[in-house]
Formats: structure tokens, sequence, C-alpha cells
């Protein structure tokens, strides 16, 4: 019993110093690259589908699949405002997980013969969404190129991220005890 209070205690403590650190922790972004191809994946505010335009402005990539359903046909409007051409954008709008934003644009990735991918997603989803694509198609490499919308601490309770901070270092390690992700 004391052995568990104890375990129990000393996961708080960690969980609470990982939390203070989380940007550090969580984010992972490559820096610059030039890819074949752009995947956003749904979620956030907007900002993952502000972020690939801006990348695509930038000619790293020609190509910008959207995934995630949901946020689909929004994403692709915030794109196409962003400078995006239709043409230059994809549509993968069944998948509902991380793991499924990977498998579904799989097929799409090959199809169009992309080797090098970049990955946009908010700053605190980085880490897990790389390290999924890079798990299921490691013959691939793939990018991260994230949105660091409420990245300063102060925003996080402002702007609504502390609940999906929290809620990723859950996922994190749970994505490597049922999937076998690995989190580095």
């Amino acid at each position: 019993m004391r052995l568990g209070a104890l375990l129990f205690c000393g996961a708080l403590v960690a969980f609470g110093f990982a939390y203070q650190d989380a940007r550090n922790l969580l984010a992972k972004d490559s820096g610059p690259v030039q890819a074949d191809a752009i995947i956003v994946l749904g979620g956030g505010w907007n900002e993952r589908a502000e972020r690939a335009a801006e990348l695509y402005r930038e000619h790293a990539a020609p190509l910008v699949i959207v995934s995630g359903r949901g946020d689909c046909e929004t994403n692709r409007t915030v794109l196409i405002q962003g400078g995006v051409p239709p043409d230059a954008i994809e549509l993968e709008c069944n998948s509902s997980s991380t793991r499924e934003n990977a498998l579904f644009t799989l097929p799409i990735l090959k199809r169009k013969g992309a080797h090098n991918v970049i990955i946009v997603t908010t700053w605190y989803h980085s880490r897990r969404a790389l390290a999924c694509f890079r798990h299921y198609a490691p013959e691939i490499n793939f990018y991260s190129r994230p949105s660091f919308y409420a990245a300063d601490r102060a925003e996080w309770n402002r702007k609504s991220v502390a609940p999906y901070i929290r809620r990723e270092f859950i996922k994190l390690p749970g994505y490597w005890v049922v999937y076998g992700v690995k989190p580095w």
C-alpha cells in the first residue's frame, strides 16, 4: 500500500516537472527543409492550416495534403485563403486520430511518389505525430514544422490549450504501449 502511494506521488511530481517543461519535451521542429508534400493534420484553431499555407508560400513543398475528419473542408478553405492553389491540395477526410492520419495519407503519398514529407500540427502534438508517421512509413523521410500557437506558458489557459498539453503526456506513452510508436 505504501509502495503504491509512493509510486503515485512520484508520478505526480514527475508529471509536474514535465508539464512545466512541456514545450521542450513535446515540440519537435526539424527546421527548414524542402519536401515533396506537406501534411496538415486536423484539429487546433486553424493555426495548422495557416502554418501549412505559410510553408507552401515559402516553397517548402508543391503539394499540401489535408488529413482529418471534421475540419477537412475548413482547413482546405484556410489553405486557399492563405495562397495555396486548389489544385495543389489533396484531401483525406476520414481519419479521426493521429494513427489514422498516418495510415490514411500513406496511399496518397505513395501515389504521388513522395519521399520527403513535412508534417504540420500544433507544437504540443508534433513529437507524437512525427513518431507516428515514421513508425508506419519508415521508408519515407518525415519532418516536423509545427505551429507554435499558444507556445508561451502564459497563453496556455487563456487560449485553452492546457488540457491538450496534459492529454499529450498521456497519449505519447499510450501510443508507445498500444501501437509500438516510440516517442523518440
